[in-house]
């Protein structure tokens, strides 16, 4: 685990717009290979989670669905969709930050690993505070919107 790689996830979480600001990043052997934020408003997409876009550059750029041997970094515990992209893919080693206590299905809410009989590696909690805060920000921002505007 390299906090660089969780410090550039968040960065690039911050970048997310009007999504859920969530980023992850994939690293083979030292080097980021992919990053994305969330685009599911963006783009009208529901699929579009950080880790779906994530995984699908990392494909393209190695020709394969396979990620073997690659790491994901991600501020925010992948839901129960991205857990299973993620196992599916091959990715290896999963590090996140905030815990998901709805939707989390890396051992928050449900633990895709024992579901699917998979030998991935996570940790959560990696720069949990300040992913936290990320997100909290972000949903506070929502509310205050709504109550302005209504």
């Amino acid at each position: 685990m390299n906090l660089k790689y969780m410090y550039e996830a968040l960065n690039i979480a911050k970048n997310s717009g009007n999504d859920i600001p969530v980023g992850a990043v994939i690293v083979k052997d030292g080097e980021i290979i992919s990053k994305a934020v969330n685009e599911r408003e963006k783009k009208q997409d529901a699929t579009l989670h950080a880790e779906i876009s994530a995984i699908k550059k990392a494909n393209k750029k190695f020709k394969s669905w396979r990620l073997n041997n690659c790491e994901m970094y991600v501020t925010l515990e992948p839901c129960p969709m991205c857990a299973s992209a993620i196992i599916q893919a091959r990715v290896s080693k999963v590090y996140f930050g905030a815990y998901d206590f709805l939707n989390g299905a890396f051992g928050s809410k449900s633990d895709m690993k024992k579901i699917m009989n998979s030998d991935i590696i996570y940790q959560g909690g990696i720069l949990e505070e300040e992913c936290t805060q990320l997100l909290k920000n972000y949903f506070e921002g929502l509310r205050n919107a709504k109550n302005t505007a209504g």
